[in-house]
């Protein structure tokens, strides 16, 4: 499907999930995301889609509490990037010009990037037209 646009993501309560449509079964399927578990849901309408995601959101928030579990992923804080090397050298480069850590620096690019998120979102959404048109 490739990058997700933010008409496939459902959003309810703190969930989101990702949608895409399966044209020869003519039904759409959804994943939910952030959570430990596959919580998969699929409707023939929209609204049917919608209605079936709160569902599942709320029968695993349900069975959650009921055995006590945490139903939100557990994230470590630490992640591998993979960039190409000009990109790996620009950022540390840059990095250690104004005397901070390549890790400091990403931190930083990632809490701009998200503060700038409608920006952002139009960037990915040209490229991903870049993608499919090549």
């Amino acid at each position: 499907m490739g990058i997700l646009n933010m008409n496939d993501i459902l959003q309810y309560k703190e969930y989101y999930a990702s949608i895409q449509l399966s044209a020869d079964d003519e039904i759409f399927t959804g994943k939910v995301l952030g959570i430990n578990d596959l919580i998969n849901f699929e409707g023939s309408s929209v609204s049917e889609l919608k209605k079936a995601f709160k569902e599942a959101v709320d029968d695993y928030l349900q069975t959650c509490s009921s055995i006590g579990k945490t139903p939100d992923k557990t994230f470590k804080g630490s992640f591998n990037v993979r960039v190409s090397p000009k990109l790996h050298q620009e950022a540390s480069t840059f990095a250690a010009i104004h005397n901070i850590t390549l890790n400091e620096f990403v931190k930083t690019a990632l809490s701009y990037a998200l503060k700038q998120k409608e920006d952002v979102s139009q960037i990915l959404e040209e490229n991903n037209k870049k993608l499919e048109t090549a």
